[in-house]
């Protein structure tokens, strides 16, 4: 239980890390930037990798499909038909629900310190240092007792991870919400159809810092955490958004979601290609006795 307790505090420390990044609390405070860069490098969360990636997210938010910083990728229906079979093993693996719940690994550990290494070794030093110093704090955890390893520093970030991953994918991933590309495209519109707010009660909103009122928060990204509520209350044009919760049953409606199908305007489920439409002639006896030929799917 304790462990539990502690995921869901590193995540109402990592939303302070959040807006601290934004600029919209702490501004200036050098004792702020101190332990807000030491909490990322200890959690995983490099401050380079994390300001760069999750404004560039900010800025182009469901601009367009395919890969996407800061957010999980996106294809549509046609794209992914077209692409080819590694291209898709490796869209499918990057939206996986294992790969969500094994966040601490794939998403954090992989996604913001290990890749963007390798990428820019100079840019994102202080991804390799947030390793070192993760690893290290496992190491002293660990160093005199093996269930102090597992209870107070795996478990805790690993359900952190878990939880925080999966709130990432489902703030552009729901039922309902709407994508515009191209001239279609603007930042109001993206903020406000194409973002989500995820309903959860009192207890979840404070661990989480009010993260799920995700839409006001791209509206608005120095809207501090404690005034996402108040702000959504104030404006009519805010209180309409594609909504989800913490529900086994929400949750699980948003993992099928896998492509974007233009066609019917929202994210759809894996093509099911046993049940494809197919045209077949069929003979069909009137009551005159008359054979017809009609096209079935």
């Amino acid at each position: 239980p304790f462990s539990v307790l502690m995921g869901l505090t590193i995540i109402r420390l990592f939303v302070l890390y959040h807006d601290h990044q934004h600029g919209t609390i702490l501004r200036g405070s050098w004792l702020a930037n101190g332990i807000m860069t030491v909490f990322g490098l200890l959690t995983l969360n490099p401050p380079s990798v994390w300001k760069r990636s999750h404004q560039h997210h900010h800025v182009n938010n469901s601009k367009g499909f395919g890969m996407n910083a800061g957010s999980f990728p996106l294809m549509t229906v046609d794209g992914f038909a077209k692409a080819s079979a590694w291209e898709k093993r490796g869209y499918v693996v990057q939206r996986h629900p294992l790969t969500i719940a094994c966040g601490y690994v794939t998403v954090f550990l992989v996604g913001m310190c290990i890749a963007p290494f390798i990428a820019n070794p100079r840019r994102h030093t202080d991804a390799a240092l947030s390793i070192l110093c993760h690893g290290l704090l496992l190491l002293w955890v660990g160093f005199h007792d093996l269930d102090d390893l597992w209870l107070a520093a795996v478990l805790p970030c690993a359900i952190a991870s878990a939880l925080g991953a999966y709130l990432f994918y489902a703030q552009h991933n729901i039922p309902g919400i709407r994508l515009r590309t191209g001239a279609d495209w603007d930042y109001v519109s993206a903020a406000l159809h194409s973002s989500s707010y995820s309903r959860m009660n009192w207890l979840m909103q404070w661990f989480t810092g009010n993260i799920g009122y995700h839409h006001v928060h791209h509206l608005n990204s120095h809207i501090p955490f404690y005034r996402l509520p108040a702000a959504m209350s104030a404006f009519t044009e805010l209180q309409s958004p594609a909504t989800t919760s913490l529900k086994v049953r929400d949750i699980a409606a948003c993992l099928r979601l896998k492509l974007w199908d233009p066609v019917s305007d929202r994210l759809v489920p894996w093509p099911r290609h046993d049940v494809q439409q197919v045209a077949i002639e069929l003979p069909v006896i009137t009551s005159e006795g008359a054979e017809l030929n009609v096209k079935a799917a």
